[in-house]
């Protein structure tokens, strides 16, 4: 697989991502459901802590291509839906770094959305892998 990263400006680095992803010689692409903050059981975790809330979140991204047989690195898109943009924004700069040092440079989306499945839940990330 090749992977080309179109960036016609520079001011995204910030963000830890890229504004596209060219694929070209794929063998497989994985599309992951949305992943949030919680347990094995889906119960969910970190009440009102965006920060952990992402960690968590990630983590269960991981899990889900770890079974795929993939990592954070084969992403190349991930879509981040929130109920409190403000918080996901203030937690932007340790997700960039994580995302930088897993050596993930994925295209995203961040969407403000009115809720999520449980009202405790603040993130929800979707994540696109090809390899």
């Amino acid at each position: 697989m090749q992977r080309k990263i179109v960036n016609p400006w520079k001011w995204q680095d910030k963000y830890g991502f890229v504004q596209a992803n060219e694929i070209s010689g794929a063998g497989r692409v994985v599309y992951c459901s949305g992943q949030v903050a919680a347990d094995a059981d889906g119960k969910p975790l970190h009440p009102g802590d965006m920060q952990a809330q992402l960690n968590r979140a990630l983590d269960n991204v991981t899990t889900v291509l770890k079974g795929a047989g993939l990592g954070l690195s084969d992403v190349v898109r991930l879509n981040y839906y929130t109920t409190d943009v403000a918080a996901f924004v203030k937690a932007g700069p340790a997700l960039a770094e994580r995302l930088n040092r897993e050596r993930c440079r994925s295209a995203s989306t961040l969407l403000g959305v009115a809720s999520l499945y449980h009202p405790d839940v603040l993130v929800e990330i979707e994540a696109t892998a090809a390899a």
